[in-house]
């Protein structure tokens, strides 16, 4: 018999190889022919991908327990960050898989799982992707904080589908994207992950997230589910202490957005709520995310978290037991998921309920067109993902920085002017990247001061290293102040993970020391660099939220000087900075604007187009002030310190450019459709002035009276436009009914009868406020 033959016949017996059959059949089908064992391997995600080969020279062989983990589950069901590069990884340009090995290492691997599958089922590959790949070459943006900033999701929508149109090229099935996180704790390190900490802000990123990821064809897993930026005193994976109904109002609509986008893959988050493990969490998993929102994707765990359930039922085959009947499909790195069988063998677990989440991890390699396809062509050209082909990150790091104060410093004169650029963040491009981060390339990256000489023209630069204030130290700066027309100081946090970190089993960075040990020539520096340059990130927790290091000396210094001062801060969180924001004469803040954020600063400088971000986040006058959201019950707003401001230094939504706006003739129309109803809000936006700029409006819902507390204001509905030196532009903005819509005390969601103000904002400013009623 042909081999032709051969195959015919194998697919006339498992019709599963039948690629013309319904999805649904195929898996089916494919499921009723494995055995217990092959079923809870396709649920495992025990390999940490960087590990599971090693790279010397043009030489890729895979590790031993690589080969071991393909025999013992006939094959494999999800590998992790094959691709991953950073510090934890320890993989380099000298053992990496970059753009050149890819191709190659992607296939072996591939080949490995599928000669040890009886059945030839291809596997899955995971890669992460907050902003970016973290991968050699990966083309990276700004962190989602950043992004935010932008109050552009159509425009992060577009980068996001490069980041995917890469990942698709490296046969990367599943981009974990943060998506979910709210930040409501600016002390937590990875703020920088969230997209705000208004909940339809982070909805609306959230799903551009998913249609710019599954566009290309790869399939999103959004993280984290969930409430893991309600975190207890800011430290990451701690108790999210809030009920039902604050979940619903803030945490949730982000998933909802998700799902709705047609998401494929949700990971549960570290944290507990109201005393229950997001792993273990039947009503959060199945009730509310399957049941509710209709999701039919995979659930995945975060790394090792499953190992944590031990403490609530004592072993490995009951916590396995309790997470999958909670909703968890695909496990990550933990020691728990291999005992399925064994859970199901003691009559712990239904094998039906398992059978259930195989059949949704099968389902996504075939929507893959893994069975068919499972090799990358060995012939594939390696692609650039250079600035000038995809700009996408520029654009957005440039549309990201707020400027928060300007007392005619900026822009920049156009020639003959002396600039003076100092501080930590002014020359080094980690502190621009953020957590989660591969290395980069001088080549196809800007710090701050490259971005200045790249665009000089005829102006004069000069700068200085960063170390210790000392009097000999001050004395050369001193002198550069004289010399002078314009002080920049960069300053800011980092999450760089490059200089000596210690990791936790899960990736996190491990706490070296306390910031009061920390200064630029502390022994804690020379023996750990990382502890003075990483402050932010995932395990990077702050009790003060004060600049690290001798930052503020440096500003006091510069500060004492006449000279024009700008003050850039970049930064993955909010900081603290009253003193900085009342003495320099003009402020930006640029959440980690990524690769090309140096160039997008110096544009802004430059005044080539005007800044255009608004606050995503507030930012406290002081960390005893927190929670300093925008958004807080009305029960809260009556509250009062007798020792420090109630309100933020600055608030969400604020941020101006270089022109002048000003709002009027604000109508209101309401519109009957299907038995629904909907707001159309017109008004017209005017650039008063002879530079260009951007107009963010913004509007707001307060409900006037209702069963349960409001809140003081919501955001339900913005837009971004650009308006040319003049220009009027006339703008309509939608509220559907859910801008009106509450959680009541039966936690339904609800429309209730009574007055709502609507409030039209931008650049911290009611410009217009006008009451309906229901």
């Amino acid at each position: 018999m042909g081999e032709i033959q051969k195959e015919e016949q194998k697919t006339q017996m498992f019709r599963y190889k039948n690629a013309s059959l319904p999805t649904q059949e195929r898996v089916n089908d494919l499921l009723s022919h494995m055995t217990l064992r092959e079923k809870v391997g396709q649920l495992n995600q025990r390999l940490y991908g960087f590990r599971a080969y090693e790279r010397k020279g043009d030489e890729i062989t895979l590790t031993k327990e690589t080969i071991e983990e393909a025999k013992y589950f006939g094959g494999l069901g999800v590998v992790y960050g094959l691709y991953r590069a950073d510090p934890w990884s320890a993989k380099t340009t000298e053992n990496g898989l970059s753009k050149e090995y890819a191709i190659k290492g992607y296939n072996l691997l591939q080949r490995c799982c599928l000669e040890h599958s009886r059945l030839g089922i291809p596997l899955l590959l995971s890669s992460e992707c907050p902003h970016g790949h973290q991968a050699l070459d990966g083309y990276l943006l700004p962190v989602n904080l950043a992004a935010g900033a932008t109050f552009d999701p159509k425009l992060y929508k577009e980068a996001v589908s490069v980041c995917a149109h890469q990942l698709k090229q490296m046969g990367v099935n599943l981009s974990l994207v943060s998506a979910l996180d709210v930040a409501r704790d600016p002390r937590w390190g990875r703020t920088e992950e969230c997209f705000g900490e208004d909940p339809y802000l982070c909805s609306c990123f959230a799903k551009a997230a998913v249609e710019g990821t599954q566009s290309e064809g790869v399939a999103m897993v959004a993280k984290h589910f969930c409430a893991q930026g309600e975190t207890t005193g800011g430290v990451n994976a701690s108790a999210a202490r809030i009920g039902e109904r604050e979940l619903r109002e803030i945490h949730l609509p982000a998933a909802k957005a998700c799902c709705e986008a047609g998401v494929k893959g949700v990971m549960a988050a570290y944290n507990e709520i109201d005393g229950v493990y997001c792993h273990m969490n039947h009503h959060l998993l199945t009730e509310i995310l399957r049941d509710e929102f209709g999701f039919d994707g995979i659930v995945m765990a975060d790394g090792v978290a499953l190992d944590r359930l031990q403490e609530a039922v004592g072993d490995e085959p009951h916590a396995a037991a309790l997470a999958l009947s909670a909703g968890v499909d695909v496990s990550l790195w933990d020691n728990v998921f291999p005992y399925l069988e064994d859970a199901v063998k003691d009559g712990l677990l239904d094998e039906a309920l398992l059978d259930e989440a195989v059949k949704r991890v099968l389902t996504l390699k075939f929507e893959q067109g893994l069975f068919e396809h499972p090799y990358l062509p060995e012939d594939s050209k390696e692609e650039n993902y250079t600035m000038e082909k995809y700009p996408q990150s520029l654009q957005l790091a440039r549309e990201s920085v707020v400027m928060l104060k300007n007392k005619n410093v900026l822009p920049l004169k156009t020639s003959d002017q002396k600039i003076l650029v100092l501080g930590p963040s002014a020359d080094d491009i980690y502190r621009m990247l953020g957590d989660y981060t591969p290395p980069v390339s001088d080549e196809n990256s800007f710090t701050l001061l490259k971005g200045l000489e790249y665009l000089a023209g005829d102006r004069i630069i000069k700068t200085c290293s960063y170390t210790a204030l000392t009097e000999e130290k001050k004395k050369e700066v001193q002198e550069l102040i004289d010399w002078a027309d314009v002080v920049i100081l960069a300053i800011g946090g980092s999450s760089s993970r490059f200089g000596g970190a210690l990791f936790d089993n899960n990736g996190a960075a491990v706490v070296q020391g306390t910031q009061k040990d920390i200064s630029i020539d502390s022994d804690l520096v020379r023996k750990n660099k990382e502890a003075w340059a990483m402050d932010c990130g995932e395990g990077m927790d702050s009790s003060t939220l004060s600049l690290p290091g001798d930052q503020l000396d440096w500003f006091l210094f510069v500060r004492e000087s006449k000279k024009p001062l700008v003050s850039i801060v970049v930064a993955g969180r909010p900081y603290a900075i009253s003193k900085i924001a009342l003495k320099t004469d003009a402020l930006l803040y640029s959440f980690y604007p990524g690769p090309y954020g140096g160039l997008a600063l110096a544009q802004l400088l430059y005044g080539q187009e005007s800044p255009s971000g608004r606050l995503p986040i507030s930012i406290p006058a002081h960390v005893g002030q927190l929670p300093v959201y925008y958004n807080p019950k009305r029960s809260y707003e009556a509250m009062k310190y007798w020792d420090e401001e109630d309100h933020a230094l600055y608030e969400f939504g604020e941020g101006f450019g270089y022109g002048q706006l000003s709002y009027e003739n604000m109508t209101l129309q309401k519109e009957i459709d299907n038995g629904s109803f909907a707001y159309k809000i017109t008004f017209s936006v005017s650039n008063n002035s002879d530079a260009d700029d951007f107009a963010v409006p913004q509007l707001y819902v307060r409900d006037i009276a209702a069963s349960t507390v409001r809140r003081v204001r919501e955001l339900k509905g913005f837009t971004k436009t650009s308006l040319k030196a003049g220009q009027t532009k006339q703008i309509s903005i939608l509220l559907d009914r859910n801008a009106f819509t509450i959680w009541n005390l039966q936690m339904k969601q609800v429309v209730e009868p009574g007055e709502f103000e609507i409030l039209l904002m931008d650049q911290g400013k009611i410009w217009d406020r006008q009451t309906i009623t229901l």
